[in-house]
């Protein structure tokens, strides 16, 4: 099979889908790999080390999309690369449809076999291709969130940790998965006063057992929300539900409980947003203020940080890369974990959260509705 990895385009987005050990297993295994020039340089990762692993490369995307039968990327398709994709072309990347009908569409229209890395399950119910980015943006989270309450970028004027004599800042984190847990632990590393909220008391209790003292858990509910918001000097939006839009916990009414100069970091902007006044921004223009409250919303957090980021997700694709080139669509028969990831085949929509987001048809063709 060849497999294709172009330049990402996404703004400010400086990740690679594929490591030079990548293109080496592929191309061990008999497939071959073409990459477009200087994709890697913002991962630190130059085009000799590609070369070197038996990579192609390509001067441009065209060449790319047209010859490929598996494009490897790792943001969602930009609309400029939408009419090259090609009808039974396979896509593996993340997509989060979810929050963007426009997308969706043209995906179906492609005929192309969109796979998510956001919705690929295992057996026990994890999202492992989500998992790593999502411990990147929750520690990013917090770090972002102490550089947006200095007084110059608009923000209260407040030290995470405080000094002593003065009290430290109060963060609330919405959301006690992968996320949440992450930013908590940088959280209480700055020695902030944390409170976790979410409904899954079982997970609260696990929270509560492993986190340090500074760290307190409480059930999501709207009262609990709301008196959070009062206290709050950081809120961290941490909710998924997996391949559909994020539930909204914040309104705009909600807004004028908080303190002048807050900090809102709403990292389920991806799916949709779980604030009111989220919409997405990027890594050049990272927020904007609504009613008093700095608004942290970029869409790829973890592309910043590119060389962390591509490592962090390149360990986990490659043996999904791997059996794709093998064994093409067909390995959705075998493989239940690559059934869930995949949420366009032949024109229709095959992940239900998906479907509903949109009111459109859902088949299960893969049988994990």
């Amino acid at each position: 099979m060849i497999v294709g990895v172009p330049k990402e385009v996404k703004l400010d987005e400086y990740r690679v889908a594929m490591l030079p050990v990548g293109v080496e297993e592929l191309v061990r295994a008999g497939h071959q790999v073409i990459i477009q020039k200087e994709a890697g340089l913002g991962s630190g990762l130059p085009d000799d080390e590609y070369v070197a692993a038996g990579a192609e490369i390509a001067d441009g995307p065209d060449d790319i999309f047209a010859r490929a039968d598996l494009i490897v990327k790792v943001k969602e398709p930009q609309a400029e690369e939408w009419p090259k994709i090609r009808p039974g072309q396979l896509l593996f990347t993340y997509f989060h449809f979810a929050a963007d009908q426009g997308l969706t569409n043209a995906m179906v229209d492609s005929g192309a076999t969109c796979i998510a890395y956001e919705t690929l399950t295992d057996s026990k119910g994890r999202l492992p291709l989500l998992t790593p980015m999502s411990e990147v943006a929750g520690r990013m989270s917090i770090q972002e969130g102490a550089k947006f309450l200095e007084k110059p970028k608009k923000g209260r004027g407040i030290l995470l940790g405080g000094v002593p004599g003065v009290p430290p800042a109060h963060i609330t984190i919405l959301g006690g998965g992968v996320v949440g847990a992450n930013a908590a632990k940088i959280a209480a590393g700055f020695q902030a006063d944390v409170a976790i909220l979410d409904i899954n008391l079982d997970r609260l209790r696990y929270l509560d057992d492993i986190m340090p003292a500074n760290v307190n858990v409480l059930f999501s509910d709207r009262h609990n929300i709301r008196d959070e918001l009062v206290l709050a000097d950081l809120v961290i939006g941490a909710v998924l539900i997996p391949g559909a839009k994020a539930p909204r916990l914040i309104e705009r009414e909600h807004l004028k409980l908080m303190k002048p100069g807050s900090v809102i970091i709403d990292v389920a902007v991806d799916q949709g947003g779980c604030v009111e006044t989220a919409k997405p921004t990027t890594h050049s223009d990272p927020t904007y203020i609504v009613d008093g409250v700095v608004h942290y919303c970029v869409a790829n957090m973890p592309g910043a940080v590119g060389r962390t980021s591509t490592f962090a997700l390149c360990n986990v694709t490659l043996p999904w890369v791997l059996r794709l080139a093998k064994e093409g669509v067909a390995v959705a028969e075998s493989s239940r974990e690559i059934a869930t990831a995949i949420n366009v085949h032949d024109k229709k929509v095959t992940n239900a959260a998906v479907a509903g987001a949109f009111d459109m048809k859902f088949h299960d063709l893969w049988n994990v509705a």
